[in-house]
């Protein structure tokens, strides 16, 4: 089997400048929990948040293999504001596969959002941002998800390589269980190079520019057929000047139409989540 390459980490104090000049950071654990002033077993306790997700209704390639929750905020300095329940869309622009539907997702557990650990994450990572775009608001979206093998394989990343449509995404690695694949690529937007690696330490993250690169990860596949299989991430997505979302004016794709029948539960180089 081709051995993929460690993730090249990163110390906190050269982050603001691989960010400028690369575009993308892998920070270790160690590393984002002092970033965001957290002792090292403060993450670790969100792991219980991943074991009752909901399927992903909205998944166009008939997959069955994803599950997710989904959660908005603001970030202005110190403070964290949630965001009453709202779809997330995106373009057809940065989302080939699923741009143009309002997404509906069941709602993050009101006990992670009100995890003490949750909001200093949150304010961590607007920092990054803030070091990118300046001092701001920044507006935020959660994506907890789950990737299995029920179809014996999972696609992480079922548009392909691309981008999101925001300044800053956050990719935490929260769980590999019984998987093989799962190699995370990062590549320059309007250039030749690129990067893989397999992100597998909990709670490791890579950071990326969204405006100067683009990204994928490869499918996961089980190490035993036999057995129950997956690979738990946690996505934060950190925007300058207000959430995506379809033009006033503009026709859309009701994301109730293109799940097979399927309504709102309420609350190459394709691109977006």
């Amino acid at each position: 089997m081709p051995m993929t390459p460690e993730p090249p980490l990163t110390a906190i104090s050269e982050l603001p400048a691989q960010l400028q000049r690369a575009g993308w950071v892998v920070l270790d654990a160690a590393s984002l929990a002092s970033l965001c002033g957290l002792p090292a077993t403060a993450l670790p306790e969100f792991l219980p948040f991943w074991s009752d997700l909901p399927p992903d209704a909205h998944l166009l390639d008939g997959g069955r293999y994803r599950r997710r929750r989904h959660g908005c905020f603001t970030v202005d300095g110190a403070t964290v504001v949630p965001v009453p329940p709202r779809p997330h869309w995106q373009p057809l622009q940065y989302n080939a596969l699923h741009g143009g539907i309002e997404r509906w997702f069941e709602p993050l557990e009101p006990a992670l959002a009100a995890h003490p650990a949750w909001a200093r994450l949150l304010i961590g990572l607007a920092g990054v941002a803030s070091t990118l775009r300046g001092p701001q608001r920044w507006f935020v979206e959660a994506h907890v998800f789950r990737i299995d093998t029920t179809d014996g394989i999972g696609r992480p990343t079922p548009e392909g390589a691309h981008r999101d449509g925001v300044d800053l995404v956050a990719v935490l690695m929260v769980a590999r269980h019984r998987v093989k694949g799962g190699e995370t690529r990062v590549f320059e937007a309007n250039g030749p190079r690129g990067v893989r690696f397999v992100l597998s330490e909990p709670f490791s993250v890579l950071l990326l520019d969204d405006e100067r690169v683009i990204h994928e990860t490869t499918p996961i596949q089980p190490l035993d057929p036999a057995q129950p299989a997956w690979r738990d991430t946690l996505v934060l997505t950190f925007r300058r000047g207000g959430f995506q979302g379809p033009p006033a004016s503009a026709s859309y794709r009701s994301g109730a139409e293109n799940a097979a029948g399927t309504a709102p539960v309420g609350n190459g180089r394709a691109q977006g989540i």
